[in-house]
């Protein structure tokens, strides 16, 4: 089958996200099954305009905004015609491939709508444009397009916005062993994700303090980095450690040894760190917001109210006992191995899109050009 997805970034961006993490997880797997697939994204610094990875043919161009003209002008000239399926893949705004598609079934993957978040990151009134004209009118631009999402609460929030074609498929998560290494002494929390407005990194220092009160002892571990880390870092009470963004065996390895993850965001579509942490052995208590409503009693953890006091009461009422007795093994969420996402992912595209199951595996070839 020939196949072509359309998503705003890559892995090689870097901005690159959660997002392209699951279309490079998907689409290598799809062309290593022998589907011809090609990947159109925006320009990288230093990545080249037209290459071949993991046998996924990737063309770039555009930047954050001229991306969704070149990817509309690069299928005009090279893709009209030439694939049986095409993937608009929407990071709050669709490329709009069924409006130029020619024709070829179209179906589009969102994993999460904006909404609050755009009050986070961008100040009135543009955050109110973004908000309630810009984000309602591009989403609601896919009425007439099967939408596949990650999550039942993203599923929910696109409902609000007048689309009901729309399908679960599930989110992804490479399962690592953890690493042989001893719980720390003390009771220690850790929070890992970007540091920008839209994680709430500040609800989570608050919460901290307010712990402290109780457990002096308490230590917490902020595992990442980002534009908001500078005034953080004024704001962290005594116990607080930034550690930056660490590599991946490092930030197991810190999983491992901490006893509790918080997790804070605005809005998430699935919140693939809470995945991570259970493979670690340590359980998430996370706000009862989009995204981690799902993924986090999936994993086994506990949702409270949105704010730092709640916070602050859930972690002071459980944390003696797990840092007395925590889990020696790590266990699975709710998230699934990627071999079985990107089957997930193909056949419920296929059949939201009217297409035959497919029956064997694709001939392998090259990408379309």
């Amino acid at each position: 089958m020939r196949i072509c997805v359309f998503n705003w970034k890559d892995t090689a961006h870097p901005e690159a996200g959660g997002a392209e993490v699951y279309t490079h997880e998907v689409v290598t797997r799809w062309a290593a099954a022998g589907h011809r697939v090609t990947l159109v994204t925006a320009a990288a610094p230093g990545a080249p305009g037209r290459e071949s990875r993991e046998g996924v043919r990737i063309v770039r161009g555009g930047g954050p905004l001229g991306v969704y003209r070149a990817a509309r002008q690069w299928y005009a000239s090279h893709g009209a015609g030439r694939f049986d399926l095409l993937v608009d893949e929407v990071n709050t705004r669709p490329f709009g491939c069924a409006a130029w598609s020619a024709g070829t079934p179209t179906v589009a993957l969102v994993h999460q709508v904006a909404r609050e978040i755009w009050d986070a990151r961008f100040p009135p009134p543009l955050s109110w444009l973004g908000r309630y004209v810009a984000e309602p009118h591009w989403l609601r631009s896919l009425r007439g397009t099967p939408v596949l999402t990650v999550s039942p609460s993203s599923r929910e929030s696109l409902r609000a916005y007048g689309l009901h074609d729309l399908h679960l498929v599930p989110e992804g998560h490479t399962r690592r062993a953890r690493p042989q290494v001893a719980r720390e002494q003390v009771p220690t929390v850790a929070f890992l994700g970007r540091l920008s407005p839209v994680k709430q990194v500040d609800h989570v220092l608050a919460a901290f303090a307010l712990l402290r009160g109780r457990m002096p002892q308490a230590r917490l571990w902020i595992v990442g980095d980002g534009p908001e880390r500078a005034r953080l870092e004024r704001l962290a009470p005594p116990g607080t450690v930034f550690h930056g963004r660490v590599p991946t065996a490092r930030r197991d390895e810190l999983l491992a040894r901490a006893h509790v993850l918080v997790a804070t965001s605005i809005r998430e579509g699935w919140a693939l760190v809470v995945d991570e942490a259970a493979a670690m052995g340590t359980p998430t208590i996370g706000y009862r917001r989009p995204g981690l409503c799902d993924s986090v009693p999936a994993a086994g953890g506990r949702l409270v109210a949105p704010n730092p006091e709640a916070l602050a009461r859930a972690l002071a009422e459980h944390l003696p006992a797990l840092a007395a007795a925590p889990s020696p093994t790590g266990w699975r969420g709710g998230a699934l191995p990627w071999d079985e996402v990107a089957d997930a992912v193909l056949h419920t595209a296929l059949a939201a899109a009217g297409l035959a199951p497919l029956r064997t595996h694709a001939t392998p070839g090259g990408a379309a050009q």
